[in-house]
C-alpha cells in the first residue's frame, strides 16, 4: 500500500531503497460485498464454500459489514480476466448458496456511494417488507383479540375477524410475501447442508402453518389451528431485523465518516481562464486546483503557491493546524483554514490518503480476532444442534411429557408468556399442539446471530474510532493483540527523538579542513534517508558546500553507509566500522562528543580516517509524558537502540527510563534477540519509524509504527500511529483493552442467552410454574438479543 503520511520526511533507516523488501508475489487481495448473510452459519457457509474455491489462500468473513476479504492467487484472476472479471467464479459460487455478492470497487474515488446506494435500496426492501409484516401482524391480532373477548367484535366484520378461513389468509398472505425471503433462503441453505438462521425462522414458521392448515381442513386430526403465530413471528422476526440493521449501520458510521472528508467537486484551474468546478474523480496527476479557505483538500496535492493553516486533525488527530507552503505536501480530507492556496494533484481519488486509509480500515475489519474462533466454531454447528433439541423437544413433549405432567394441557393463564389464550399464543389442548408450540419457540428464540455479532460488532465499533483518531489497525487480531501487551519497547532515533538531528560539532583530522570532512559525509550520506542525512544536508546547505559525486552507494544496516565518493572508496558510520583499529585518541574525543548526549560518525576515505561528526538529536516533547502513561497503565517498558552507550543513557534519564530498561549498541538481529528474551514476561510490542526497525516490528507480538516513518516500517507494523507524536500509542493501548472487555461482554451475554432461553422454550419451567414461552414471544426475545448485541458495541463509542 502506498505511505498513508504526506509528504516525505527524513526516515531513520539505513537500507538502500533496492534493499527494501517486496509485497508476497503472487497473491491479489479481493474485497467482496455480500447480502443476505443473517447469521454466523451465514459466515460459516459463506468462508466454507470461498476457501473451497481454486486458488483462494484465506478468507475472512465480517458478518457486520458484510463483507469477505479474500487472497487469491494471480494464476487464478488472470484466469478470471481472460473471460471475466478478478474473481468472477467467486461470486457464482456464493451466488449457488443463495447470496448475491459483488467485488468493491473503488476506482471511482468514491468508495461508498455504490455501498449506500444499495444500503437505501435494502433498507427500503426492508421497510416494505416490515409494514406489510405488521399490518397482516395488526390485522391478525385483531381477530385473535375478538377470539379472547367475543363480545368485543359484533356483526360481519365481527364474524370476519373472527373466522379461522380470514387468518388462514392473513398467514398465507405474509408467508407469501414479508416472509418468502427467509423461506427461500432457508431452503436454500439447507439444501446446501448448511443450515441458517432463516431455516430455523422459516421452519417453524412453515411448521405452524402447517399444521393450521391441517386442522383447518381436517378438524377431526384435533391438530392446533393458530395462524395467528406465523404472523407474529415473521413480524417480530422482521421488525429486530430492521432495528438490528440501523445500529449496524451506526457502528460503520465512522468510516464513512472518513469517506466523507473527500469534497464531491475542486476547482480545476485553467491557463488564462477563471477556476472551473470539476467532480474529484475526473482530477489526474498534474491538475492545478484551486482550494478556498474552509475548503477541505480534495485530492492528495503539493503546494504550488501561497501559504495558510491546514487542519489535519481529521486524518492524524494532531491537534495543531499545519503551516502549509510552497513545497508541502497536503493530503486528502485536510481542511483550509486562512488562506487560497494553488495545488498540484499527485494522486487521484481512489489513491488518496483518504482513500488508502478506508481501504486499510476494511481489511482490518475483515480479520477476525482470534477471540472469534470459539464463537465460529460454536456458532457453525450451532444450527445443527438447535434442530435437533427442536426434534427431541417435539417428540418429548408429544410422546411422553404430557403423560407425566398432565396438568400442562389444562392451564389456563393469560399472562403474557404463560399457557392460556393469551396474546402472545393459544393454549395446548392436545399433546402434539403442546409439543408443536414448544418445538417451534425452540426453533425461533435460539439466536447465532447474536453469536456471529458478539465479535465483529465491536471490532468495527473500535477500528472505526480508531481510524478517526490517527490509529490504524491491522485488523482484529492486532486489536486482541494490543489489548494483552503486557511490554512495551522502543527504538531511538526518530522515534523517542525528533528524527530531525543537527550537526553539532565536526572533528577533523590532521591535514583535514572542516569543509571537506563534511563535503565527504554529506556527499555519501544523501543516497540515505536517514535522519543523519539529513542533519548533513543541512549543514552543507548551510555552508554552500557542493556534494561531490557518488556511486555504488549502499547501506549496511546498522554501521552506516559504504560508496565511491569522487572516485574514492568512502565510508560514513559508526568509528570501530568505519576504521579497524582507530586509536585511543579517536576514541575518547568519540567519549567527550557522547558525553553531551550526540551520536557520532566516522568519516573515511580509502583507508585514511578524515574525522567524526557529531549529530544530536532532541526528544518529541510528548515522548516523556507517553512513557509516564504507559508505566501508570503497568506496561513493562524498554530502549533498544543501535546508538552508543552515552547518548541511550542520556536520553533514558530525560525520560525517567531505569537502566535496565536500556540497551544500546544493537545490531538488528540483536534487537530481535531482546524482543525474544523479553517476551517471557508476556506480549512485547515494538514501536519503530525506519528501514532498520522492520525486522524488528515484525518479530514483535504487535509492531507499532509512527506514521512519520518509511513505508516499509509502516508496511511491517500491525498498527500504524499516523502524524507526528506518540500519544496515539496511549490512546490505542487504551481502546484495545476497552474493545475486548466489550467483546467479552458481547459473548458472555450471546453464549448466556442461549444457554438460559433454550431450556426455557423447551419447557423446562412448564411442569413447575407454568411458564410457557410461546413462539411469537421467542421470536421477540431472539431479536432483542441481537439488537442488544449491537447496542452494546455502539456504547463503546461513549466509554
Amino acid at each position: 500500500m502506498p505511505a498513508l503520511s504526506a509528504p516525505p520526511q527524513p526516515q531513520a533507516g539505513r537500507e538502500s531503497e533496492s534493499q527494501r523488501p517486496e509485497a508476497p508475489p503472487g497473491l491479489e487481495p479481493l474485497l467482496i460485498d455480500i447480502d443476505g448473510m443473517k447469521c454466523a452459519s451465514c459466515v460459516r457457509a459463506v468462508e466454507q464454500r470461498l476457501m473451497d474455491q481454486p486458488g483462494v489462500r484465506q478468507a475472512s468473513v465480517n458478518l457486520l459489514t458484510r463483507t469477505a476479504w479474500v487472497e487469491l492467487e494471480l494464476a487464478s484472476t488472470r484466469a478470471d480476466q481472460a473471460g471475466a472479471q478478478p474473481g468472477a467464479a467467486l461470486l457464482q459460487a456464493l451466488a449457488g448458496l443463495g447470496f448475491a455478492a459483488r467485488l468493491r470497487d473503488g476506482d471511482d474515488g468514491e468508495p461508498f456511494s455504490p455501498r449506500q446506494q444499495r444500503q437505501q435500496r435494502s433498507w427500503w426492501q426492508q421497510w416494505r417488507q416490515l409494514m406489510v409484516a405488521l399490518l397482516l401482524l395488526l390485522v391478525s391480532g385483531l381477530g385473535h383479540v375478538g377470539l379472547v373477548a367475543p363480545t368485543l367484535w359484533t356483526g360481519p366484520a365481527g364474524l370476519v375477524l373472527t373466522a379461522e378461513w380470514f387468518h388462514a389468509l392473513v398467514a398465507t398472505a405474509a408467508l407469501l410475501g414479508p416472509g418468502r425471503g427467509i423461506l427461500i433462503h432457508g431452503v436454500r441453505s439447507a439444501l446446501a447442508g448448511m443450515p441458517s438462521m432463516d431455516t430455523l425462522v422459516g421452519l417453524g414458521v412453515s411448521s405452524a402453518y402447517g399444521a393450521s392448515v391441517v386442522g383447518l381442513l381436517w378438524p377431526a386430526s384435533g391438530w392446533p389451528c393458530f395462524f395467528n403465530e406465523p404472523v407474529m413471528l415473521l413480524g417480530f422476526v422482521l421488525l429486530g431485523r430492521f432495528l438490528e440493521e440501523r445500529a449496524r449501520f451506526r457502528t460503520g458510521r465512522a468510516l464513512e465518516q472518513l469517506a466523507e472528508l473527500q469534497p464531491d467537486t475542486a476547482l480545476l484551474l485553467f491557463a488564462g481562464g477563471p477556476p472551473r468546478p470539476v467532480r474529484v474523480g475526473g482530477l489526474r496527476p498534474g491538475d492545478r486546483v484551486q482550494l478556498l479557505p474552509g475548503d477541505r483538500v480534495p485530492v492528495d496535492a503539493l503546494v504550488l503557491e501561497g501559504a495558510s493553516a491546514v487542519d489535519v486533525s481529521a486524518l492524524t488527530g494532531e491537534p495543531l493546524p499545519l503551516q502549509a507552503v510552497a513545497g508541502s505536501e497536503l493530503a486528502a480530507g485536510s481542511l483550509n483554514l486562512e488562506a487560497p492556496l494553488v495545488l498540484e494533484v499527485q494522486r487521484s481519488g481512489a489513491e488518496s490518503a483518504v482513500a488508502r486509509i478506508i481501504q486499510m480500515v476494511e481489511q482490518a475489519q475483515s480479520r477476525k480476532a482470534p477471540i472469534q474462533g470459539l464463537t465460529d466454531r460454536v456458532a457453525g454447528r450451532f444450527t445443527l444442534v438447535v434442530l435437533g433439541l427442536a426434534m427431541a423437544t417435539f417428540l418429548f413433549w408429544w410422546l411422553l411429557g404430557t403423560s407425566l405432567w398432565p396438568h400442562v394441557l389444562h392451564l389456563d393463564h393469560h399472562d403474557v408468556g404463560h399457557a392460556g389464550h393469551g396474546v402472545f399464543g393459544v393454549s395446548a389442548e392436545t399433546p402434539f399442539s403442546l409439543a408443536l408450540q414448544l418445538a417451534i419457540a425452540v426453533l425461533v428464540v435460539a439466536c447465532p446471530c447474536a453469536l456471529g455479532l458478539a465479535t465483529p460488532t465491536v471490532i468495527t465499533v473500535s477500528s472505526g474510532l480508531a481510524a478517526r483518531s490517527g490509529l490504524l489497525f491491522r485488523g482484529g487480531d492486532a486489536i486482541e493483540m494490543a489489548s494483552r501487551l503486557q511490554t512495551v519497547l522502543f527504538d531511538k532515533t526518530g522515534t523517542l527523538t525528533r528524527g530531525r538531528p543537527l550537526v553539532r560539532a565536526l572533528e577533523p583530522a590532521g591535514g583535514v579542513s572542516v569543509d571537506q570532512l563534511l563535503q565527504v559525509a554529506a556527499s555519501l550520506e544523501s543516497s540515505t534517508r536517514h535522519p543523519f542525512a539529513h542533519a548533513l544536508l543541512q549543514e552543507a546547505s548551510a555552508r554552500q558546500l557542493e556534494l561531490l559525486t557518488t556511486s555504488d552507494c549502499s547501506t549496511v544496516a546498522g554501521a552506516g553507509v559504504v560508496g565511491l565518493v569522487a572516485g574514492q572508496p568512502s565510508r560514513v558510520g559508526r568509528l570501530n566500522w568505519v576504521a579497524a583499529a582507530p586509536g585511543g585518541d579517536w576514541e575518547a574525543r568519540q567519549q567527550a562528543l557522547e558525553a553531551g548526549g550526540a551520536s557520532v560518525l566516522a568519516v573515511a576515505t580509502g583507508e585514511r580516517l578524515l574525522g567524526l561528526v557529531a549529530v544530536q538529536d532532541t526528544p518529541r516533547p510528548d515522548a516523556a509524558a507517553v512513557v509516564g502513561k504507559l508505566r501508570q497503565l503497568g506496561f513493562n517498558l524498554g530502549l533498544l537502540s543501535g546508538d552508543r552507550r552515552q547518548p541511550v543513557q542520556q536520553l533514558g534519564a530525560l525520560l525517567a527510563l531505569e537502566p535496565a530498561e536500556l540497551a544500546w549498541d544493537l545490531r538488528p538481529e540483536q534487537k530481535l534477540e531482546q524482543i525474544v528474551a523479553r517476551r517471557a514476561a508476556g506480549p512485547v510490542a515494538m514501536v519503530g519509524d525506519g528501514i532498520n526497525d522492520a525486522p524488528a516490528l515484525a518479530a514483535a507480538d504487535l509492531g507499532i509504527a509512527v506514521g512519520t516513518g518509511t513505508q516499509i516500517a509502516q508496511d511491517s507494523a500491525a498498527l500504524v500511529v499516523m502524524g507526528d507524536g506518540l500519544e496515539g500509542i496511549v490512546v490505542a493501548l487504551r481502546l484495545a483493552r476497552r474493545t475486548m472487555a466489550k467483546v467479552r461482554q458481547n459473548l458472555v451475554w450471546a453464549f448466556g442467552y442461549n444457554l438460559i432461553v433454550l431450556p426455557i422454550a423447551a419447557g423446562l419451567l412448564l411442569p413447575g410454574f407454568g411458564l410457557l414461552l410461546t413462539p411469537p414471544l421467542a421470536a421477540l426475545l431472539m431479536a432483542l438479543s441481537s439488537i442488544t448485541v449491537v447496542v452494546n458495541a455502539l456504547l463503546l463509542r461513549h466509554a
